[in-house]
């Protein structure tokens, strides 16, 4: 059984950003804000910091559900890990998710400044220096025959697109705009050429872009 490497749950705006310009660590998604953009997967009885044991059900909520479903391993660009840029300056810094990371596997931080790696809970993070491909190679032994998440962002994405890499893509458009930003695509005809794709508009307001490849 082959292991696929796949973007799950990806939220850009209606005009294709992944991030707003002027990221920082009191504002990871620069002047986008993230409330709203991934507001149909918080709204979802599945998402994992519910504590009211409400929301909402239906696609969205499979889509929020199915994050995990089958992965060994998560591939990230360092601008998903933090805000510095450059050698590191502090490795007191340990990402922006506190002491329980959502991702629960092995996690890739690709930079040119590795670090040595450290785990938090049940998730280790490796700072590794390489081209797509080798970084792929390196996540896929780790998720020991399990499927490979790229979480992002978007700059990374579009690395692993570029170098052909990339089995399924699951990418929400959120009826926002932010104008300016780390962009995704301009339109996800792009991706045409070398995948199928389905489009599915969900009440929420969010349409699911379904990708995989031809």
């Amino acid at each position: 059984m082959s292991q696929l490497l796949r973007v799950q749950n990806f939220t850009v705006s209606s005009d294709g950003f992944g991030a707003g310009e002027g990221q920082s660590l009191e504002r990871p998604f620069g002047h986008a804000d993230p409330r709203e953009l991934i507001a149909w997967a918080g709204a979802t009885a599945s998402w994992p910091n519910r504590t009211d044991g409400g929301g909402s059900r239906g696609l969205d909520d499979y889509f929020t559900r199915d994050f995990s479903h089958n992965i060994g391993a998560e591939i990230m660009g360092r601008n998903k890990f933090g805000p510095q840029r450059g050698p590191w300056q502090d490795h007191e810094w340990v990402g922006w998710w506190g002491d329980e990371p959502p991702f629960h596997t092995p996690v890739f931080v690709m930079t040119h400044h590795p670090r040595p790696s450290f785990t938090l809970s049940d998730t280790t993070f490796h700072f590794v220096d390489g081209d797509p491909a080798s970084v792929l190679e390196q996540a896929r032994e780790a998720a020991e025959g399990k499927d490979v998440r790229l979480g992002g962002g978007a700059t990374t994405v579009r690395e692993f697109l570029d170098a052909d890499l990339v089995d399924t893509l699951h990418v929400a458009v959120s009826p926002l705009t932010l104008g300016s930003g780390v962009r995704l695509w301009e339109s996800p005809d792009e991706l045409r050429d070398r995948f199928h794709l389905d489009v599915v508009p969900s009440p929420s307001g969010v349409t699911h872009h379904l990708f995989w490849r031809k």
